[in-house]
């Protein structure tokens, strides 16, 4: 029964409905896999498990009965720990917050438990989820399914070592900063980050906090593109307070195939250059897409400055994430922006400058990106589709250094670790819904993904992309060692 724990979450649910497989039959299955290998991984960091027992005996008797719960109905599932799960913990890494206990079910956990699934735990985070590896003080370091030695990524780094491991069935993780992409690329997953807005994020911010923040989404993790339409299609749509005025409607994919599409990838740039390994497979793609009779053009991109675009979206990052420092943070950090020099544009003087930006900087910055907003409208006005690197490089070993301190190694040379965020501001502070699909290994038996990016609204566009990736090209690959 091993080789079931790798199946696609909408297979699981099938084989539920058939009659191959119970309800709490999967989920013990799952449990004893947990327990197995997860303390090789640290993936997995806080369970219910009596009340999943309890809900997985309901799933079954519920479908004795002829009653089906959802499209998901009995699917084991984790969701990334800065979720609200009510009795579980939600602490975001931050040791101060350790014994913060959840009261509710966030909106979106309540969606996917409608949609029937059995929830079971929670997965790692970095602390503040504000890092591309997952580890905190309070759980640990969490390992990669293909290299303990590497990073799972993050800020969902728990969420896909788990899944890519077959310790879940299906899984939920957020993205402000390429959280759900560069998991999902270092370890051979498929991951979905929406459209900014279609997905609302109540029960997932510090504190209780009911505002959405700019450019933050939640969206879904999976071991298949399939999976991703169906997390989407649950979680997505307006919350209570804006349900009597709004309704979502994405509009279906543009294309059923290859043929005719018309595809811009970019492989590179010199302001986020990429590992030689990383582009070989990024060519390949190419390759095949050309064979396919699509229309690709390999360099094509709005007409947007590269260097400009990475740092209004270090300026907006920090802005977006500034709401939770603490009085006495800020007022430092405020001492720390006025002493900078006004040639510095590092990345910490960025980061400064987004942490205490006056209300009007920020009108004038946003104004900035509404013109951005608008450059990639009139590029997909050309285009179906872009495909960019997700990241600079696949997994890379563990270094606690803060993301300021440490460095990125590409093609032999030493970059500021905060490079990394290049290729997710570069969709993501537009707002632009990407899809990320696996798509080979590097040299070095790494996995790696590729973005698909898209219009605004075409989430089912970039999931289908990825889709026909899966059917035609590269498929979700269990690490070896899980079986």
């Amino acid at each position: 029964m091993t080789d079931i724990a790798f199946q696609s979450a909408r297979s699981l649910a099938r084989m539920i409905r058939r009659g191959k497989v119970g309800c709490s039959e999967l989920l013990d299955h799952y449990l004893a896999r947990v327990e197995r290998y997860n303390p090789r991984l640290n993936a997995i960091i806080a369970t219910d498990i009596p009340r999943a027992k309890k809900r997985a005996r309901a799933a079954d008797k519920a479908l004795a009965k002829g009653k089906v719960w959802g499209p998901l109905h009995g699917v084991p599932m984790t969701v990334k720990e800065s979720n609200d799960v009510q009795g579980l913990p939600t602490t975001w890494g931050v040791p101060a917050y350790k014994d913060s206990i959840a009261g509710q079910d966030g909106l979106a956990v309540q969606r996917w438990l409608g949609a029937g699934v059995t929830l079971f735990g929670k997965t790692n985070v970095p602390m503040l989820l504000a890092d591309s590896q997952s580890w905190n003080e309070i759980y640990g370091s969490t390992n990669n399914p293909w290299d303990l030695t590497r990073t799972p990524g993050g800020s969902s780094g728990g969420a896909a070592a788990a899944l890519a491991a077959g310790l879940t069935g299906i899984e939920m993780g957020s993205d402000i900063a390429s959280s759900i992409r560069n998991p999902a690329h270092f370890c051979g997953l498929f991951g979905h980050k929406p459209t900014w807005g279609i997905c609302p994020p109540r029960g997932h911010a510090m504190g209780g906090a009911l505002r959405q923040a700019d450019i933050s989404v939640i969206g879904p993790l999976a071991r298949s593109a399939d999976d991703l339409a169906t997390g989407l299609d649950i979680i997505a749509g307006p919350d209570e307070i804006d349900s009597a005025g709004l309704a979502l409607k994405l509009p279906a994919p543009r294309h059923k195939s290859f043929r005719k599409m018309k595809i811009a990838i970019i492989f590179g740039d010199d302001t986020a250059p990429v590992d030689d390994e990383y582009k070989v497979l990024l060519q390949k793609l190419a390759d095949f897409l050309g064979k396919q009779k699509a229309s690709v053009n390999i360099g094509a991109r709005p007409d947007i400055d590269m260097d400009d675009a990475h740092r209004t979206f270090d300026v907006m990052l920090r802005a977006a994430t500034s709401g939770r420092n603490p009085d006495a943070a800020y007022s430092q950090a405020l001492e720390r922006a006025a002493a900078l020099s006004p040639d510095d544009d590092s990345v910490q003087a960025r980061g400064l400058r987004g942490a205490t930006i006056r209300h009007g900087d920020w009108l004038r910055l946003d104004e900035k990106r509404t013109a951005m907003r608008w450059k990639w409208h009139e590029f997909f006005k050309d285009y179906d589709l872009m495909l960019a690197p997700v990241m600079s490089t696949a997994a890379f070993k563990h270094d606690h250094k803060g993301s300021y301190e440490r460095f990125s190694t590409i093609n032999g040379k030493q970059y500021p670790a905060m490079m990394e965020t290049f290729w997710a501001g570069y969709s993501g502070v537009s707002y632009l819904p990407s899809s990320v699909a696996p798509i080979g290994f590097t040299a070095s038996g790494l996995p790696a993904g590729v973005q698909i990016i898209g219009p605004q609204y075409a989430d089912r566009s970039t999931i289908h992309f990825a889709k026909m990736l899966e059917a035609d090209y590269q498929g979700f690959v269990p690490p070896p060692g899980f079986d």
